[in-house]
């Protein structure tokens, strides 16, 4: 199978037009996000063959869609999984299980008991779906998917309906099944928070059209594009415990261009964590301080700055500053850039007053 996924769809439903266009890497989360109404459901239907556009749909070596053909919704080896867990009523978890297990098999589908064992749902298998809460629901309705042996899940905004216990409960689920499945998702969502903590590839979309798309890293480093002009602006670097200190509490996280340390409970080395590093949490020095309650203070280099409004700046750092590090954002005043003469290329010390540590695989 060749790695990537081929979208381009064009058409209209009703008053709203949908002009489509992506490639991402056939592997982890591909995240399509932007604001409510902006064409992402569309584009998962349009994927599965439940809304017809015209256009091309490619998924590795296969085609699902394009001039010449269209392979139709039933014939298409993918699970999709609602806003709604819209499992049948009349039957038990377990019977919900193994309706989807008569589509076939192929390497990428885990078994029955390595689903009712992942999604920790061993308990409820002989309950009803009127006896279950919103979330197992949900992981019920995310097994049943898995097990109909699909190549790719679709899944469209799964947490919204949720409350916030339920959406954290799940979380720790979609990122297990991102890391051990190995098994590609396209994941609809509205939100960031969603986004920060699944994405490996992050679809912009807005108005019907894609805005861009490339890595979740690039996306968000990037000053020209929407998410980096919000009051919440972050970059979430991928990285690995390098060492924990059970005397001080702290963990080192290895990411390209350096290390970060960080509060954690304890953690085994080689552990996959996220970083997220907010753009309000990061001041610039051109001299390294002496003595600081900061505990990341790490030479970087100005790449870009971008004026925001009359007395902000936004300016786009490379970690290390030898042209391998990882990309993150500064929001600075005006008048900090200018007292300290900073510009493009220019080395400086990053002081990164707080990091957000998220846990990227079980165990």
């Amino acid at each position: 199978m060749s790695e990537t996924i081929s979208v381009d769809l064009k058409g209209t439903l009703g008053n709203f037009s949908l002009d489509c266009s992506f490639h991402a890497p056939l592997r982890g989360v591909i995240a399509l996000y932007g604001p409510s109404g902006c064409g992402k459901t569309s584009v998962l239907r349009g994927i599965a063959g439940l809304n017809r556009f015209s256009g091309k749909v490619e998924i590795g070596n296969e085609c699902w869609q394009d001039e010449t053909g269209f392979v139709p919704v039933y014939k298409r080896p993918l699970g999709y999984v609602f806003q709604e867990a819209s499992l049948f009523p009349h039957l038990s978890v377990r019977k919900n299980l193994t309706f989807a297990m008569a589509k076939g098999e192929n390497n990428l589908s885990p078994t029955f008991d390595e689903v009712v064992e992942f999604l920790n749902i061993a308990h409820l298998i002989d309950r009803a779906p009127h006896n279950l809460s919103g979330g197992e629901r949900q992981r019920v309705a995310i097994g049943r998917a898995l097990l109909s042996h699909p190549k790719i899940l679709l899944m469209d905004e799964p947490l919204s309906a949720l409350d916030k216990r339920s959406r954290d409960e799940i979380l720790p689920f979609l990122i297990g099944l991102r890391d051990r499945l190995s098994m590609p998702i396209i994941y609809i969502t509205h939100d960031i928070y969603e986004v920060e903590r699944l994405a490996d590839t992050l679809v912009l979309m807005d108005s019907g059209k894609v805005i861009a798309s490339g890595s979740l890293r690039e996306i968000e480093a990037n000053p020209d594009l929407p998410l980096a002009n919000t009051r919440e602006a972050a970059v979430n670097l991928d990285g690995y415990v390098k060492s924990y200190n059970e005397n001080t509490g702290l963990v080192e996280v290895d990411v390209p261009g350096g290390t970060f340390i960080a509060p954690s409970a304890p953690l085994v080395g080689g552990k996959k964590m996220r970083i997220r590093i907010a753009a309000n949490d990061v001041s610039l020095a051109v001299e390294k301080p002496l003595k600081s309650s900061i505990l990341n203070v790490m030479p970087a280099r100005i790449l870009t700055m971008r004026e925001q409004g009359h007395f902000e700046v936004l300016v786009k750092l490379e970690l290390g500053g030898n042209g391998e590090g990882a990309h993150f954002l500064s929001r600075l005043t005006r008048h900090s850039w200018q007292i300290l003469g900073l510009k493009e290329g220019m080395d400086v010390y990053a002081q990164i007053k707080g990091v957000a540590l998220i846990d990227q695989q079980e165990g």
